[in-house]
């Protein structure tokens, strides 16, 4: 039903008792003239679209009782007219944009049942003394809006009372010990405001404690207060009725007690974000009903207890952030039917992943971050097929990405940074359509990205940076969107200059054809064989006839004269700054001829014994050596007392002076250098030709 509401609508209703119009799409104004229907009981609009303020005249219906105006668009402040009704019993106005404040004539109206302001502007405080007027009042709902106080009401005279909520406001002051009087309370919940318990009276702890011994409570919320206190154990007998009891955020300090254990229809137990410390206790186990168990971000130590594995209907369990040691209780896979999100990350968890873990086949969301965790990733991650989020970063596991991730096709959310990981990115990961994240970074990832990821449409954040990936990013998909971040530090990357990677070089990938390859290989190899021998004919004959050219231009050279008088002008005298050397039968001397060559000038000492036959054997011997690594002769000159050698001159001098004077010396690289070159054989072998050359031999 739409549309709105006739503002006559009682002109042919004045007997009408009950008004039901709610959940439907109703707007437009509460119409003013209501009041005609004076016979009205009840009214129910709630869950509608009605905006305006809510009429005033409503205050003539002196048999109304009920009024269900929540979950609409009324603005304004509440009719103090409306507190004037002398039968109300339920007023329901909240989630609606009223404000102002809460006009006090409400809380002195001895029939009211029901108070429900909640979710609106309402502004203001509270009665100090709410309960001693209201002594019928069971509900009390003034949560979400801006009251304010610096003590909470005196409630303790409305024993009625079952469910109070007053979370999120400003309300300040001590959390008062009149609550624990409340002796049919259900629900209490105080959280998100500035609540504290007064530590200076002895009746601090046993604020917590008689709260805890109300006999039909169900859900105590306190969270986000700074409480500043301890959770106190137990003096007398707690409650087998509470079921949600939640302490965060509150400052809560000192152990876990021990008989946390006897609450034992506890479904949900959140005291994360506190200052606790010690171990988590064994007892635990006590709590059968426990579905949600949230203890991160503490100070807690020691193991995992493996008493958690018998809370088998266990759908969260929340341990990061703590200083928890040792290794993940395999047990843990024992809790696959229920376990729906496991969070151990942020402690100092050692060992391997147990592969119980992959049995958690209806895990969604999944975080082993920030521990010491070690080895490969088993294949068998792929079973856990429901995970929505799975976070394995900052830990110490290698080995390959498994290919089965791919399977995960409800992922949205993995992260592997930080790790030891090796090898390709599994090009399996085109089927994670789902995914929304994907940080690899920090690893030693290896090959090529696949293009294939450019199917990912629903990609928003990619980090592959700090890897060892080489060729092309892809273009296509969500990769038109990441920036250079995505990919720093990976030497071997190329694409668009956006990305801060070297321009790809043009390269046609030719598919390999093997069966056409064995044909051609075939063919090939003889004519490269045919090729390599006439290679070596060629190349040896090209030797010799350089050889003969060497040998014919050495003959030439000798026959040309140098006299006594042109080796004097060109060795300045065979003055001592042209001295070379001295050996066993002469001096060595540098020149230059007059036609600008350099030369060595062996000058032999004719009267050491032998001279003239070591003159003799060594023109023979140089007028007859070939080789590219032997001194080569120019000419000789001798006359009846002068004898000389005219060789090449080497302007570094001898080898010996490299190898063993310590002004000259070569290092280790340059000596290395040498042998690569092969110097020392080719020497050796140049001396080896010619001593075979020689057949006499007498010139070694």
């Amino acid at each position: 039903m739409s549309g709105s509401l006739p503002d006559n609508i009682c002109d042919h209703l004045w007997s009408v008792q009950l008004i039901n119009l709610g959940q439907n799409q109703l707007d437009g104004p509460i119409p003013s003239k209501l009041w005609q229907c004076k016979e009205l009981r009840e009214i129910t609009l709630q869950s509608n679209n009605f905006r305006g303020s809510i009429p005033k005249s409503l205050g003539n219906l002196t048999y109304l009782s009920k009024i269900f105006f929540f979950n609409n668009n009324l603005e304004g402040t509440i009719p103090d007219e409306i507190c004037d009704l002398p039968q109300l019993e339920n007023l329901a106005l909240g989630i609606n944009n009223l404000n102002g404040v809460i006009p006090f004539k409400l809380f002195n109206k001895t029939t009211i049942r029901e108070i429900s302001l909640f979710f609106n502007q309402l502004s203001g405080g509270l009665p100090a003394n709410i309960g001693l007027n209201v002594p019928n009042l069971e509900y009390l709902g003034v949560a979400r809006n801006n009251l304010v106080a610096e003590l909470l009401p005196n409630l303790s005279n409305a024993s009625k009372l079952r469910d109070l909520e007053m979370s999120q406001n400003s309300l300040t002051g001590f959390l008062p010990s009149t609550l624990c009087s409340l002796k049919n309370l259900e629900y209490l919940s105080l959280s998100s405001n500035n609540l504290t318990i007064d530590a200076s009276t002895p009746q601090a702890e046993s604020t917590l404690s008689c709260l805890f011994n109300l006999r039909k409570l169900k859900g105590l919320y306190l969270h986000d207060n700074p409480l500043n206190t301890t959770i106190p154990a137990s003096r007398g007998n707690l409650s087998t009725s509470l079921q949600d009891f939640y302490l965060s955020f509150s400052n809560i300090r000192g152990n876990i007690p021990v008989d946390i254990g006897n609450l034992s229809s506890l479904i949900a137990l959140s005291l994360e974000h506190n200052q606790l410390t010690g171990v988590i206790p064994t007892s635990i186990q006590g709590l059968q009903n426990l579905q949600a168990l949230y203890l991160n971000d503490n100070e807690l130590q020691g193991h995992i207890p493996y008493e958690l594995c018998q809370l088998n209907n266990l759908a969260e369990l929340r341990l990061g952030g703590n200083r928890l040691s040792g290794s993940i209780p395999s047990c843990l896979g024992t809790l696959s039917v229920a376990l729906r999100s496991l969070s151990l990350g942020s402690n100092l968890l050692t060992s391997k992943i147990p592969s119980s873990m992959w049995e958690l086949n209806h895990i969604l969301h999944l975080n082993l971050s920030s521990n010491s965790l070690v080895g490969p990733l088993s294949e068998d991650i792929g079973n856990l097929r429901d995970v929505v989020d799975m976070d394995l970063s900052n830990n110490y596991f290698s080995g390959n990405i498994p290919g089965s991730i791919g399977g995960l096709q409800n992922m949205i959310n993995l992260s592997l940074a930080n790790n030891y990981l090796q090898g390709p990115i599994p090009s399996s990961f085109k089927t994670l359509l789902s995914l929304e994240f994907l940080d690899l970074s920090k690893n030693n990832l290896s090959g090529e990205i696949p293009k294939s990821l450019e199917a990912l449409l629903y990609l928003k954040h990619l980090n592959l940076s700090f890897n060892k990936l080489q060729g092309e990013v892809p273009t296509g998909g969500p990769f038109k969107n990441f920036s250079a971040d995505s990919f720093v530090s990976n030497g071997a990357l190329c694409g668009a200059s956006r990305l801060h990677v070297p321009l790809c070089k043009n390269r046609t990938k030719v598919k390999p054809n093997w069966r056409k390859a064995k044909y051609i290989i075939s063919g090939v190899i003889p004519v490269i064989f045919l090729a390599a021998i006439v290679l070596i004919l060629i190349l040896c004959k090209k030797r010799n006839v350089e050889a003969v050219r060497e040998t014919a231009s050495l003959h030439q050279v000798l026959w040309r004269r140098v006299s006594r008088l042109e080796l004097v002008r060109a060795t300045n005298g065979f003055h001592e700054s042209n001295l070379l050397g001295m050996g066993g039968f002469g001096s060595v001397y540098r020149g230059t001829l007059s036609d600008g060559i350099d030369i060595a000038v062996k000058v032999f000492n004719l009267q050491l014994e032998g001279a003239f036959k070591s003159f003799d054997k060594e023109c023979e011997m140089l007028n007859n050596i070939r080789h590219r690594n032997l001194i080569k002769i120019i000419s000789c000159c001798d006359e009846l007392d002068f004898k000389a050698l005219i060789l090449q001159l080497m302007p570094n001098g001898s080898l010996e002076k490299w190898l063993y004077s310590p002004d000259h010396s070569m290092n280790i690289l340059q000596r290395l250098d040498i042998m690569k070159h092969d110097i020392f054989f080719d020497c050796f072998l140049s001396i080896r030709e010619q001593h075979e050359w020689q057949s006499s031999g007498q010139y070694m």
